[in-house]
């Protein structure tokens, strides 16, 4: 059985600014090893110092969302993702997620790349990363990192206001209902006859001339 990963991203070398988010599927590494792969910290030493030193390594803030093989979505705060091209070509794309101190290797593309590590296990890993960290062997390399919060955990963020403003407009409501102010009896207070809710006396009108107010509707009578 294969999974796959989906990266959500905004394309910061697209010159057109179309802001649109680009796709990318990584197939899970679960679908070639048991476990998924745990990379030492040396590695991803190595990868920043060649980032704050080297012209053709970089690092940018761009993805917008990850999930995972069941569609599930992920906080993306604890994920990278690696994209390089070395001298002859050949792409390589991992996924990562930090945990602790360490990076777990989570998905990786292109087919040609699951091929050579189900092949050859831990072994094709580590020359691959090796070879990830030779400047004079790699074209450029890139490792997207995450931008704000998930575009997921944004609408998830909508959602739960959404609710929150329609449960308050729910109290709202039942704040003209009789016992819901504190009172255990029915309320006297008279009611309005537009819009059925209790009306009550303005404080401090002019004493003789005092009139009743919705505070619904605005309806007014006089004493």
């Amino acid at each position: 059985m294969t999974d796959f990963f989906n990266i959500y991203t905004e394309t910061p070398w697209d010159t057109l600014k179309t802001n649109q988010l680009t796709q990318i599927r990584v197939l899970s590494l679960k679908s070639i090893f048991k476990t998924y792969p745990v990379i030492e910290p040396s590695f991803f030493d190595d990868l920043n110092s060649k980032i704050m030193n080297i012209n053709h390594y970089m690092w940018v803030e761009s993805i917008k969302r990850i999930t995972g093989p069941k569609n599930e979505d992920y906080d993306i705060s604890n994920w990278n993702f690696l994209w390089a091209f070395d001298d002859q070509n050949r792409m390589f794309q991992f996924l990562f997620q930090k945990v602790e101190e360490q990076g777990i290797l989570v998905g990786l593309a292109p087919p040609e790349l699951s091929k050579l590590f189900s092949d050859h296990g831990k072994g094709a890993i580590l020359r691959t990363l090796s070879l990830l960290t030779k400047p004079s062997n790699i074209k450029f390399l890139t490792v997207l990192g995450p931008k704000g919060k998930s575009i997921a955990e944004g609408q998830q963020l909508f959602q739960a206001n959404k609710n929150y403003l329609e449960k308050l407009n729910y109290l709202r409501d039942l704040k003209d209902v009789p016992n819901i102010q504190g009172a255990w009896y029915p309320s006297n207070d008279p009611r309005c006859p537009i819009c059925n809710s209790f009306i009550s006396e303005i404080k401090d009108y002019k004493i003789g001339f005092g009139k009743l107010v919705c505070k619904k509707c605005g309806y007014e009578k006089k004493k």
